[in-house]
């Protein structure tokens, strides 16, 4: 069965992201007055897999090997089957 993957990777908390801190200057400059600036990166592709679970573990073994930090980074997983 095919599944729609959808990966959001976040900075975890406490750690510093300067991305979000220089969006947030920039909106302040913008005279927008903007609090808790955050930044996540969205990475989406399809899979095949036997089931859920299945396509599950191999995301998660994908995050931990490539697509994240897991020291800096968490990370959610969104499984969905592939609308045909």
């Amino acid at each position: 069965m095919k599944y729609d993957i959808e990966v959001k990777i976040s900075l975890k908390k406490g750690m510093l992201n300067p991305e979000a801190a220089t969006i947030q200057r920039a909106l302040a400059l913008l005279d927008y007055n903007v609090e808790n600036t955050d930044t996540i990166d969205i990475i989406k592709f399809s899979l095949e897999g036997e089931n859920e679970k299945f396509a599950h573990q191999n995301v998660d073994e994908m995050c931990q090997k490539l697509l994240c930090n897991p020291v800096i980074h968490d990370y959610k997983i969104k499984i969905s089957p592939k609308k045909e």
